[in-house]
């Protein structure tokens, strides 16, 4: 016979960005031969890859140059979950919001930076492009936006350049780059350039969230802690529902206690930031001499 202990976002601790909830027994009690295994878990996916609190990999910049005077322009992704499109897609955005593209003659805004994946090489390509000393035939400038923030085309090089893309730390393992690596600049060449990653890209540093529980005795494992895995299975944003085909019984350290604390941690063993309080963790607890043992 078990018996069922119910968290949901009533029990989770504050400041913990969602990833910690303790459960308070009404009186104190002993375990002096007893188990905990997860019956269930529904949460929503709401942990992010790209984060500036937990993760610090949320910048990387690139340069510009004008006339002969370059400038660096850090690009600064907000919280959330990216895949390596999303991350192109939001230096497009800053590239408009920095004035540093042009508009070719079928309208199109033209890049001179990107990220590609590469999946035939399991990589991320950096191309960057030669930019021009004087506005191409057909191309016009942008002129700036009020309404958006952005701003008039910064201006053109004396000599073509491509800009140079830095990978700092933390962010790269994102993108599969060695920290800090930093694009070719190729003044006065004109070609394309393209750099491939050295590493694997890690865009999900941690596709998994762990269940750590307190006061757990496993002698095989390390940290003892963690006794259940959750996998999403849905898109970001969806309810995850999480139930094993069969208990896993963990033993609980003997002695009086009066909580337990649970704690959501990546494979990395930090906390995880979750966005979404709507989290419902059922755990079993049993005496071991009433099944047997």
């Amino acid at each position: 016979m078990s018996s069922t202990i119910v968290l949901n976002s009533s029990n989770i601790v504050q400041g913990s960005n969602n990833s910690s909830l303790i459960y308070n027994f009404p009186n104190s009690v002993k375990f002096s031969n007893h188990q905990i295994a997860v019956q269930s878990v529904s949460l929503y996916y709401s942990w992010t890859n790209i984060n500036a609190l937990t993760l610090k990999n949320n910048t990387f910049s690139y340069s510009w140059i004008v006339g002969v005077t370059s400038t660096t322009y850090t690009i600064t992704i907000p919280d959330g979950l990216y895949e390596i499109a999303d991350i192109n897609a939001f230096l497009q955005f800053r590239m408009i919001m920095n004035g540093t593209y042009l508009i070719n003659s079928l309208s199109k805004n033209v890049y001179y930076a990107e990220f590609l994946v590469n999946p035939n090489a399991y990589a991320v390509n950096i191309i960057t492009y030669p930019v021009p000393t004087s506005l191409p035939s057909g191309f016009t400038a942008p002129v700036a936006n009020p309404a958006t923030g952005a701003v008039a085309f910064v201006g053109f090089p004396t000599t073509t350049f491509n800009p140079v893309v830095t990978i700092p730390a933390n962010f790269n393992l994102i993108v599969g780059y060695a920290a800090n690596f930093a694009t070719a600049v190729n003044t006065g060449v004109g070609t394309i350039l393209t750099a491939t990653s050295s590493i694997s890209p890690q865009v999900a540093p941690n596709p998994n969230a762990l269940i750590s529980i307190s006061n757990i005795s496993n002698i095989y494992a390390s940290p003892s802690s963690v006794i259940y895995n959750v996998t999403p299975d849905v898109s970001f944003g969806e309810l995850i529902r999480s139930q094993p085909s069969e208990y896993a019984w963990n033993d609980l350290i003997k002695g009086t206690i009066n909580s337990l604390l649970i704690r959501l941690i990546g494979q990395d063993g930090n906390a995880l930031n979750i966005l979404d309080n709507n989290i419902v963790i059922l755990l079993l607890i049993r005496e071991k001499s009433m099944i047997g043992y």
